[in-house]
């Protein structure tokens, strides 16, 4: 990790397009202010935890929805066949 030390109105750059300013500095802390490109996203560490905690846990309900889904769908379609083939017999009988 680097530590630097920057006073109000100093920054620190990275990389090619982000820079980070110290806007002001007081008892409660520190307030920066991030400028980065609009596809870089930027979060405070609280808010990414609560993303990331959030998309892992899509994701593992994901397979009992699916298989719910495909459930439904291979009722659907032996419902379907079997009103085919009762439709099919009772035209052969006619």
């Amino acid at each position: 990790m680097l530590v630097v030390t920057r006073k109000r109105g100093e920054s620190i750059v990275v990389g090619d397009g982000i820079e980070i300013q110290v806007v002001s500095v007081g008892r409660q802390g520190v307030r920066i202010g991030v400028t980065a490109p609009r596809d870089v996203p930027v979060h405070r560490r609280e808010v990414y935890d609560l993303v990331v905690a959030a998309n892992r846990s899509a994701a593992r309900s994901a397979p009992a929805s699916v298989s719910a889904l495909a459930s439904t769908l291979r009722s659907r379609v032996a419902r379907r066949e079997t009103e085919v083939e009762a439709s099919d017999a009772a035209v052969r009988l006619a």
